[in-house]
């Protein structure tokens, strides 16, 4: 056996088969899009960011953290939390998908603190046990914070927190890791409420293996879609745009579609876009500084799911790219009141839903809406929708144009009725 095949073989029995990664670096593709999107503010979670120099003042905290923690459990090291954590130490490096150029001291130390600091985070929030604590007092902290710990490239393994959580073994902590997670990031999202967990909800995503926190917000987000939705699941093929072939709104109003702001009952989630009768209803979306970097790692997490994330969330995107062509098509959902254009520039908002599909793969067979896009077809090749909705919107627009209607028709009909008369009196 020659050395090179030695090597080789060497290499190959040190991969490992037990433990996937799952926690990425973004490509440079989706990367180029929008670099901000997936950079963390003040908050440096896992390997990919921590020696960032901006990132080091909350290093401190992270500290602080852990002494109150200690202080709690009436304890004076953190050496039973290294001996009971460090057997984890490899499978949770093999989490990362990227090399982690720390020793084992090192990784193990980061994993602690990071994982000690998120774990308290959650239980002072829970307990309202803010006192003078800075990240509490300063609502911009407290956001970038919640920001930063949904980061597609900011986490650490589930399994650890949940494991860690275990070991601390708090004796005054009644309510699990993830329904406080959950109630943490409480609205962060499109201001769906997080208040509200229910048990088979928890035990479902215990048992779909979620990754990350990211991982958990997004399946608690997505829970909240009608069942009736199909799943895009399976593997996510590169696709072009043009595939899905949907209208602007613009051209769909022209067609004769209305767009409707759903109702409250009908709007539990941002994901329940529906078409019945020529009116497409579509729950309201707040368009804020923050809805980009949303929807960006949301995106990402389902797209190197490896087919085990549903995605809703692209799917939504890509449907809302189609609908906001142009400025003009912002423009009626927003006087529709579907969008709350909190940017104030219609074309920002427009560009933003344009670029948000790009480098991003889908599979156009099993795209949630299709079924909405089949009835929309349907609806938009029956001419005479097109024909009332041209009447509608130009010469129905307003009081002046409706009269000028009603007294052309009235005219029409009495210039009908005296030509038949004139008629009749020539033959009798």
């Amino acid at each position: 056996m020659s050395q090179l095949s030695i090597c080789i073989d060497r290499r190959l029995n040190s991969l490992s088969t037990s433990v996937m990664p799952f926690i990425f670096k973004i490509n440079d593709h989706l990367r180029r899009e929008n670099e901000k999107a997936y950079e963390p503010e003040i908050l440096a979670i896992g390997p990919y960011h921590r020696d960032k120099v901006h990132l080091q003042m909350m290093e401190e905290h992270k500290l602080r953290y852990l002494q109150e923690l200690l202080k709690d459990r009436m304890e004076l090291s953190v050496n039973g939390y290294l001996l009971k954590m460090e057997y984890l130490e490899e499978k949770a490096r093999k989490c990362y998908a990227e090399p982690i150029e720390l020793e084992k001291d090192k990784f193990l130390e980061m994993m602690i603190l990071d994982g000690c600091f998120i774990i308290e985070l959650f239980r002072k929030f829970e307990n309202q046990n803010f006192q003078n604590d800075p990240i509490f007092k300063i609502s911009p902290i407290l956001w970038s914070v919640k920001r930063d710990l949904l980061l597609f490239e900011n986490q650490l393994p589930l399994s650890f927190l949940l494991q860690l959580f275990d070991i601390i073994g708090y004796p005054d902590q009644q309510t699990p890791l993830i329904p406080l997670a959950i109630r943490f990031f409480g609205t962060t999202f499109f201001g769906l409420s997080c208040s509200q967990t229910s048990n088979s909800l928890v035990t479902d995503i215990i048992e779909n293996n979620t990754n990350h926190l990211l991982g958990l917000v997004h399946d608690f987000w997505c829970s909240f879609a009608k069942e009736s939705s199909p799943q895009s699941g399976g593997n996510v093929a590169k696709k072009e745009k043009k595939l899905i072939s949907l209208k602007g709104v613009t051209e769909l109003r022209e067609d004769g579609i209305k767009f409707v702001k759903a109702e409250k009952e009908e709007s539990q989630s941002l994901l329940n876009i529906n078409f019945e009768k020529g009116i497409m209803r579509i729950p309201p979306l707040l368009i804020d500084d923050d809805i980009e970097w949303q929807l960006r790692n949301l995106i990402a997490y389902e797209q190197y799911s490896g087919g085990i994330a549903k995605t809703y969330i692209t799917d939504y995107a890509i449907f809302m790219d189609c609908l906001l062509n142009s400025p003009k098509d912002v423009k009626i959902l927003r006087h529709s009141k579907i969008i709350d254009n909190w940017l104030g520039d219609d074309e920002v908002v427009s560009t933003m839903f344009n670029r948000i599909g790009n480098h991003v793969g889908f599979n156009p067979d099993s795209f949630c809406y299709k079924d909405v896009l089949k009835k929309v077809e349907e609806y938009c090749e029956v001419p005479c929708h097109g024909w009332m909705a041209y009447l509608r919107y130009n010469y129905c627009n307003n009081p002046w144009s409706i009269l000028s209607v009603i007294a052309a028709s009235m005219l029409l009909i009495l210039t009908v009725i005296q030509t038949v008369s004139s008629v009749l009196q020539f033959w009798f």
